[in-house]
């Protein structure tokens, strides 16, 4: 039973998605979570082809990572393509016996259970880190700045100074600021109309 060393991908194919990832044995294992498929790092397809399995799998990660690889399924078998990969365009893997494939699957269900729980643990660390960092008062002014208006409408955020509130004078256009009135207002006439 081969413990999972991921990184973990999910592939497409025809027939449904499947998990591909690499164990700590060395190996390249696919699932769709029934069965499983598994082949060594460095046995390549290509014939002629010398990858080291360190190369192998640097390879395959890359191709997963970007989505360049592909799986085809056949009777017993796998085929895992790297077509951007000239040097090792495939991988083939075969399909474990029922019970060794089961043993696979536990490996790989306890395996990711262990590291969720270390990153929730880890995640708990953190937050408590930065809780604990800052102090309550220093949240509670956080807080406010965060969820309150600026109280100064005319003050920018943006600079450093706040220009002055430019004052009405009695006379001024609001649309022309700056030009005065000859006259003085003297209210709207309904009676003329």
């Amino acid at each position: 039973m081969a413990e999972p060393a991921g990184p973990f991908h999910l592939l497409r194919a025809r027939t449904g998605r499947f998990l591909c990832y690499c164990g700590r044995d060395g190996a390249v294992y696919v699932t769709d979570a029934v069965e499983v498929w598994a082949g060594e790092l460095g046995a390549c397809l290509a014939l002629g082809c010398r990858c080291s399995p360190e190369e192998h799998g640097a390879m395959l990660r890359a191709a997963l990572g970007h989505g360049g690889a592909a799986l085809s399924l056949g009777p017993g078998s796998a085929t895992l393509r790297l077509p951007e990969e000239p040097r090792c365009p495939a991988l083939a893997l075969a399909q474990l016996p029922a019970a060794e494939a089961r043993s696979q699957l536990q490996a790989l269900i306890f395996g990711m259970a262990g590291r969720i729980e270390s990153l929730e643990r880890r995640l708990e660390v953190a937050v408590e880190t930065l809780a604990s960092s800052c102090s309550p008062e220093k949240n509670a002014v956080q807080s406010q700045q965060l969820f309150l208006p600026d109280p100064s409408p005319r003050k920018s955020r943006a600079s450093s100074s706040a220009l002055p509130a430019k004052r009405k004078v009695p006379g001024e256009s609001l649309i022309n600021p700056g030009f005065k009135s000859k006259k003085v207002s003297s209210g709207v006439n309904f009676e003329d109309s």
